[in-house]
């Protein structure tokens, strides 16, 4: 039997660098809505099918090793709820997009290159990315896209 230490089943959620939030759109500046010119669903390098983006892209796929849930890399880019409930991860495709994934390593959102925007695989705005202190990000979503976790 191989036993864990302590500090790692107590420490995940401090550990982790990617708090997942329920925002309100409505209630957003307008630089960090839909509304703004670089996070609009309408702009092509924010359409899912723009190659850096695209579901069917094997860069954004969890089969892909640097996307996958048994990647090692990815136990340090976790998602977390206020609650301390880990529901993800998330990984950089190479191309600036970068991907949110659920346990089991389905892509839930994305990030496209140059926009502060999250949508989902069908296009949708679901959200925005902020840095968060001490690096890595914060991800504010609306509550439909913060579900498919």
């Amino acid at each position: 039997m191989r036993l864990v230490p302590l500090f790692a089943l107590v420490a995940l959620p401090a550990l982790a660098d990617a708090p997942l939030f329920v925002l309100d759109q409505t209630r957003l500046p307008f630089d960090l809505g839909p509304g703004a010119p670089q996070n609009a669903p309408a702009r092509i390098t924010n359409s899912p099918h723009a190659a850096a983006n695209s579901a069917a892209s094997p860069a954004n796929s969890a089969a892909r090793y640097a996307n996958s849930p048994g990647n090692p890399a990815n136990e340090k880019r976790v998602i977390f709820t206020a609650d301390g409930a880990v529901v993800g991860y998330y990984a950089p495709n190479g191309a600036g997009t970068l991907n949110l994934f659920d346990l089991g390593g389905k892509r839930v959102a994305y990030r496209p290159k140059g926009s502060k925007s999250l949508f989902s695989d069908d296009g949708r705005w679901c959200g925005t990315v902020a840095d968060a202190s001490g690096g890595g990000f914060a991800f504010g979503m609306i509550r439909d896209c913060a579900g498919l976790f």
